[in-house]
């Protein structure tokens, strides 16, 4: 079993010179020629190598491109993006080539990190909580939360790596652990949690 790095390894120097992080994620578009669907996905960028996928014509190759400045090469085609929103692709093989204008998909809402369940006990104040954020969806969250045994849902409200909802809000910096803090009466708990792991 071969476990993929996800993360970026990019120099300082290189992304203050050519945005290279602006080549990550997922772009989607079409051929200007025959107007059929193209996409091109940068998992992530390692030195001089981007961990890539191209689907074309109903097929997807994955492998390893190679990264100059704000372009990326795999194979017979190059990506490059001026302003991290769209990107131009350009296939060259045998004489034929191909261009085609690709646009960033944003990234699924649910890949927020407070989505999951979290649970945890502080033993100094003698408080537990659980909170549950279903789903976020910009600026709003589903959300399930229990303190001092008492279960309430409905949406809160998402500010970065922040949920409120009623006299309680979540926070969490990598999506492993965080705090959450609520008030009863005119006190307030704070209580650490931890993500529980996904259950099949």
């Amino acid at each position: 079993m071969v476990a993929i790095q996800s993360t970026n390894q990019i120099s300082p120097a290189n992304e203050r010179v050519y945005r290279q992080s602006n080549l990550l994620g997922e772009w989607k578009g079409s051929w200007t020629a025959n107007g059929q669907a193209v996409s091109f996905k940068v998992v992530n960028i390692r030195g001089a190598a981007a961990t890539v996928e191209y689907t074309h014509n109903g097929r997807t190759e994955r492998g390893i491109g190679e990264v100059n400045g704000s372009t990326i090469d795999f194979g017979a085609v190059t990506l490059g993006t001026k302003n991290g929103k769209n990107a131009v692709l350009l296939f060259s093989a045998g004489g034929g080539k191909a261009t085609a204008m690709l646009e960033k998909q944003a990234p699924p809402a649910n890949e927020s990190n407070l989505v999951g369940s979290w649970a945890g006990y502080n033993g100094e104040n003698g408080q537990s909580a659980s909170f549950r954020v279903l789903s976020v969806n910009g600026k709003e969250a589903q959300v399930s939360v229990t303190t001092n045994g008492v279960t309430r849902q409905g949406t809160g409200i998402v500010y970065n790596n922040v949920i409120m909802f009623g006299q309680s809000q979540i926070s969490t910096t990598d999506g492993k652990s965080g705090k959450v803090i609520f008030q009863v009466g005119n006190k307030s708990y704070l209580v650490p949690v931890d993500k529980l792991p996904k259950t099949a």
